[in-house]
């Protein structure tokens, strides 16, 4: 059904529409990719060369994905599908190329709302409110601070793996529907990417036609927040609040189970600050307590959830960038490096130098004696904080 709802391109009312009843108790999975990042990384893998039915069977997915209707397949597939298509076609900007090959016409449900929004700043809402009607595993989250913009993305699905050649991948793609609605010329100010610089960096150039700042914490599109209040031409209200309504209904319907919305949560708000389980309470409406039996009855509990989030993103940083130790514990929130090797080491049973050395992957990592960009300001104050409110809850 998944793959049938990021299909469904013809009008606001056609994507739930074309759901038959059989549907109703089979919501798409919270960790499925849209069919359509699928077709478009086997177009591309097939371009360069590779077979990407062998590849889509590597990486663990049904090879019937590589059909243009390809089925959707989980996040964390996908990522082992880039990072196989990426060693094979020694390509280290692959992910930007699956990226920039999907157009607005191609998000399914979200097209729609998306189109038919009143400003560029409400279009972009969509993506941030719904990320299931455009992808899945992952969201975004738009920050505005005086005359600047920030849209960052993130996964959150367990198991993300090839953060980097996602993320470039999934920024290529916004920049396509922002180009969508303001016109082929619009390019950002500035493309924030959490992986180590390629070979060769000239695509990047090519298609944003904006500086990349590789090794970075965060991944993130910077823009005048100006951009925002731009009116978007030929937006239809009534299309708009139809899908809208629709919408909202099947979203209702197919709910993230709490362990889900507490890693988004998290993930989303971990470059602001740490958050402790009380402040998630509330953010969810829910008592502590009723947070902390509904996360038991699905296995896990605040503190595992936050601590796999820290691990993984060690992970990813370790073994995607150039940051140092000492940089990486910050982002992490360690008041130092002894503290993240001594956590690495407790999680892993290795430290984070040696577990870098075994993961790196050199088709998408460069010279790791490149120099390093400070930390922001903001990272150096989270570095201070306490580790333990992590355990608060």
């Amino acid at each position: 059904m998944a793959n049938r709802l990021a299909h469904a391109l013809d009008g606001p009312c056609d994507f739930l529409d074309s759901l038959q009843p059989q549907d109703a108790d089979q919501p798409p999975s919270a960790d499925s990719v849209h069919g359509v990042v699928t077709s478009a990384t086997c177009a591309v893998l097939s371009e360069l060369g590779a077979d990407p039915v062998r590849l889509l069977r590597e990486a663990g997915c049904d090879p019937w994905a590589s059909r243009d209707d390809g089925r959707p397949i989980p996040n964390a597939a996908l990522g082992r599908l880039l990072q196989l298509g990426a060693s094979r076609t020694q390509c280290g900007h692959l992910g930007l190329l699956v990226g920039q090959r999907i157009a607005l016409s191609k998000l399914g449900p979200s097209n729609v709302l998306i189109r038919n929004a009143e400003t560029v700043g409400d279009a972009l809402h969509v993506l941030e409110t719904w990320p299931w009607a455009w992808t899945c595993g992952s969201a975004v989250r738009l920050c505005v601070e005086a005359d600047l913009a920030l849209l960052h993305y993130f996964p959150y699905e367990a198991g993300a793996t090839a953060v980097g050649l996602q993320s470039e991948g999934a920024l290529a793609t916004v920049v396509n529907i922002i180009r969508g609605l303001c016109g082929a010329h619009w390019s950002p100010s500035e493309l924030l990417l959490p992986r180590a610089p390629p070979d060769h960096t000239g695509p990047y150039w090519h298609f944003f036609r904006a500086p990349v700042r590789f090794d970075q914490e965060w991944a993130a599109i910077a823009f005048s927040s100006r951009l925002l209040e731009q009116p978007i031409a030929g937006a239809d209200r009534a299309a708009h609040r139809t899908a809208e309504h629709r919408i909202r209904q099947f979203g209702a319907a197919v709910p993230l189970q709490m362990s889900q919305q507490l890693r988004r949560l998290l993930r989303e708000e971990f470059f602001q600050n740490p958050w402790s389980g009380n402040a998630v309470a509330r953010h969810l409406a829910v008592h502590r307590r009723t947070l902390s039996r509904r996360l038991r009855t699905e296995g896990t509990s605040f503190r595992s959830v936050a601590t796999q989030i820290r691990f993984e993103r060690a992970k990813q940083l370790l073994a995607d960038t150039n940051m140092t130790l000492a940089h990486i514990s910050a982002c992490l929130g360690f008041s130092e490096a002894a503290a993240f090797t001594h956590a690495f080491r407790r999680w892993s049973g290795t430290t984070p130098s040696i577990w870098r050395h075994a993961s790196r992957h050199p088709e998408t990592a460069a010279d790791p004696t490149r120099p390093i960009p400070l930390p922001h300001r903001e990272r150096d104050e989270r570095a201070s904080l306490s580790d333990h409110v992590w355990d608060a809850f």
